[in-house]
């Protein structure tokens, strides 16, 4: 399995993660924190992020959950003055009707805490997420629970992660499209690459994230 990988490529990426390896702890420590506030509104806020990621850039995103955020109370925020929050976020329209929905479902109503304390399987939460919430694929539930300290062996398969997958020689080719199978397929063979190139897979994800935007962000 291993003679497959690219060799020019995998000794690359070992000497960007020695020189990236202590912003990645540091961002995975902040990821991390999250889960441990057992802070809602600051788990929610991450879902909000990952429900606008789609096709979007990640920074524009964050800054537009944190215009959102500026309201103390979103369970009254109208899909109106959400708009105005999305600066740069592509398909906002169909976005802003996506977080009233979520804010309905898990702000007002429900405890996100509470949903994952359900749990002690990140794939049996990621199934739920993807099941339960209007605009959650397996990307974006995998996303999410990453970036709230619950997923350090899931694969978040976007296009940076995939062109790095593809460029490695750990997929053959990047997909058009994603079902639930394709997914859980590349998703093993991500895996299979971390056990080989011994990267837990939070930190290798972060790795291929920055090689293909140039920064480690969420």
């Amino acid at each position: 399995m291993s003679q497959k990988y690219s060799k020019t490529a995998v000794k690359k990426l070992k000497t960007d993660y020695i020189a990236s390896k202590d912003k990645i702890i540091q961002r995975l420590d902040e990821f991390a924190k999250i889960w441990e506030s057992r802070d809602d509104r600051n788990i929610f806020a991450e879902m909000i992020f990952c429900l606008l990621t789609p096709q979007s850039k990640a920074v524009a995103c964050w800054q537009s959950v944190e215009e959102i955020f500026k309201n103390d109370d979103l369970s009254n925020l109208e899909q109106d003055s959400i708009l105005k929050c999305l600066t740069g976020v592509r398909f906002k329209y169909t976005k802003s009707k996506r977080i009233i929905d979520a804010i309905e479902k898990f702000y007002s109503r429900n405890s996100i805490v509470e949903i994952l304390q359900r749990f002690d399987d990140p794939y049996l939460a990621r199934e739920w997420f993807v099941e339960n919430v209007n605009g959650f694929g397996y990307k974006e539930a995998s996303h999410f629970l990453r970036n709230i300290g619950w997923g350090k062996n899931i694969a978040i398969l976007d296009r940076h992660i995939l062109k790095t997958l593809f460029a490695i020689a750990i997929i053959d080719e990047i997909p058009r499209s994603m079902n639930r199978k394709k997914y859980l397929s590349i998703e093993k063979k991500m895996q299979n690459f971390s056990k080989y190139v011994k990267i837990p897979m939070d930190y290798l994800d972060l790795l291929f994230w920055a090689k293909q935007t140039g920064k480690i962000f969420k």
